[in-house]
């Protein structure tokens, strides 16, 4: 039976089928935008003038400056504090992307 058959409207079919079966994918789709954004490089260096503007991807960059002065330390510092927001993201959506693989599997 389709949710037509059982009295649902299509915006109530939209919303208790197809929307929890695509969470997930909707999670996944805006973490990699976020991530591509977050950690864009060639553009931004091009781009982007003064310190105050620069990406991460940028700012790591300048750690590694200088024939014999590459500081391996803060730069490994600065990487590991570079990625704590997109662990946190995936972190805070993992419920949806496992909810969103078993959602609609069962009709109740």
């Amino acid at each position: 039976m389709t949710p037509r058959e059982d009295g649902a409207t299509r915006w109530q079919t939209f919303l208790r089928v197809v929307l929890p079966l695509s969470g997930g994918m909707l999670a996944f789709i805006f973490l990699n935008q976020f991530i591509g954004t977050y950690a864009e490089f060639i553009l931004a260096n091009v781009l982007l003038t003064g310190v105050e503007k620069w990406t991460v991807g940028v700012m790591l960059l300048s750690f590694t400056q200088g024939q014999f002065s590459t500081q391996w330390g803060i730069f490994a510092a600065a990487a590991t504090l570079g990625a704590l927001p997109i662990v946190g993201l995936f972190y805070g959506f993992q419920r949806y992307f496992v909810g969103g693989t078993v959602a609609g599997g069962v009709k109740e």
